[in-house]
């Protein structure tokens, strides 16, 4: 009896100290994100879990190796900082990822969980950011007279954050939370194939069908294309007009598809004027830049480029891993690490492709009851590994590089060290090291007999380069896409 009482009594104490700590928890979270701002909060940080306290240090969870790397390199000594003003005998912060059966701490204040309602029943409050309307406000709606509809997979929760999007990310929320704000009117994103972007624009909409009294309309440039020509069949463009110009939020994937279609360009610069003369959000995806898009009117490609603009990077190897541990986890299955390693390695253009590779392997896991292994993924992917080989020479690249920043091919293994060549050079030499199986010795040799240290130093220098120089970041991989494809 003695002893039942006593592990009641640890039970209750435990319970007890776990609604203290989740207090001090809501406490350092409103702090936080008045420091970071809300966009910030919400990237980072608002999915860390509270764990046990030992002695004078706390350990927080993280989802992901990324998620706890990146938020022990930005935020760690602030996290202890903040602990320890809260609870002095609290010294020092741990951050682990989660473990697979930990139970996560109760969410508090706004990120309580809201159950999960169908959209076409949702009754959400209104838009803070909204004017009052005068008319009966319109329920959350998807446009399914106008618009495909939204993939339910595709959300912010289940879309991974790295450095390649961050930005991208960032400004996809803040357009879900307070649509048509300054200088996010119109949201325009671009970056190459399966890197996210349509990913995004649903999200944006699901978000704001979650949140608001907003009717959205999501399509591809190629529907409103077609569209746009069965209306003028049916001599109904005025009411294609005003559907389209009648919605709170009008998103277009792809709109490299209007090239050289004069007519709906014509077409979709008068629906986008209209709908941002009347404070409504738009927001685009494409495949370049507004200013690369060469095919677009020039009135039009400068009105896209007036609001937004955010890029989507080639993926990088930590975020090819964060993709596939939380695809991993959440398909149950177990996969080793070393066998996520090897597919981050091999696949790195695409994560539609990357996704695709470990789903295959996952299902056939699941088929035939049989352990994920580093040599049956190796058997199962054959295809597509072969596929991924790579083929890009060191003499592509030094010739692509020379021709890019207009140099000699020569001086690639010349001994010059003008600026002007040096860095073309160190550029080569990064190519070189990401896009071939090559060792640095023999990347060396290509590049005039060169130590290998000196490939190191080109490979770190263009690194660091690419994090401080948008427009060199930019060259980089408009290099590394042109060598890929």
């Amino acid at each position: 009896m003695t002893g039942g009482l006593e592990g009641y009594d640890a039970v209750a104490e435990a319970n007890a100290q776990k609604s203290v700590l989740a207090i001090h928890w809501s406490r350092i979270c409103e702090r936080l994100k008045v420091e970071v701002g809300e966009v910030e909060y919400r990237t980072w940080l608002r999915q860390i879990t509270v764990g046990p306290v030992d002695e004078d240090e706390i350990t927080l969870y993280l989802p992901t190796r990324f998620l706890r790397d990146w938020v022990r390199g930005q935020y760690g000594d602030r996290l202890g900082t903040l602990w320890n003003a809260e609870v002095p005998a609290i010294r020092r912060v741990e951050l682990q990822v989660a473990r697979p059966d930990a139970a996560p701490a109760e969410p508090v204040g706004e990120d309580a969980p809201t159950p999960d309602i169908p959209v076409a029943h949702a009754r959400p409050p209104a838009l803070a950011a909204a004017p009052a309307p005068v008319e009966e406000p319109r329920q959350a709606e998807v446009r399914s007279d106008l618009a495909a509809p939204l993939d339910p997979r595709f959300t912010f929760d289940t879309f991974v954050v790295g450095k390649p999007n961050e930005f991208a990310y960032a400004c996809a929320r803040r357009v879900a939370e307070r649509p048509s704000s300054p200088g996010f009117n119109p949201l325009f994103l671009y970056g190459g194939v399966g890197l996210g972007k349509t990913h995004l624009m649903h999200a944006i909409g699901a978000e704001l069908l979650r949140e608001g009294r907003v009717s959205v309309a999501y399509m591809s440039a190629e529907k409103f294309m077609y569209r746009f020509i069965a209306a003028i069949r049916s001599q109904s463009t005025m009411e294609f007009k005003e559907q389209l110009r009648s919605v709170d939020v009008l998103m277009i994937d792809d709109l490299q598809f209007l090239i050289g279609k004069d007519n709906t360009q014509e077409e979709f610069f008068h629906t986008f004027n209209a709908l941002v003369d009347a404070g409504r959000q738009i927001v685009v995806s494409a495949d370049k830049s507004p200013s690369d898009l060469s095919g677009l009117e020039d009135r039009l490609r400068t009105r896209l480029g007036c609001g937004m603009v955010a890029d989507i990077h080639a993926t990088t190897f930590e975020l090819r891993i964060s993709i596939l541990e939380a695809k991993a986890t959440a398909s149950g299955v177990m996969v080793p690490a070393k066998v996520l390693e090897f597919l981050a390695h091999k696949i790195t253009s695409n994560v539609r492709e990357l996704e695709g590779a470990l789903n295959r392997l996952i299902a056939h896991a699941n088929l035939f009851g049989r352990p994920v292994t580093l040599e049956a993924t190796q058997d199962v992917l054959h295809d597509i590994l072969k596929a991924h080989d790579r083929r890009v020479t060191i003499e592509e690249i030094q010739r692509k590089v020379a021709e890019h920043w207009n140099i000699r091919l020569t001086d690639m293994s010349s001994a010059r060290r003008a600026r002007a060549v040096a860095r073309p050079r160190q550029v080569a030499m990064y190519l070189a090291k990401q896009l071939t199986s090559r060792s640095l010795p023999e990347i060396g040799r290509k590049f005039g007999n060169r130590d290998h240290t000196t490939v190191m130093h080109a490979v770190s220098r263009v690194t660091e380069l690419m994090e401080q120089d948008p427009a060199f970041a930019e060259d980089v991989e408009l290099l590394r896409r042109m060598l890929e494809s």
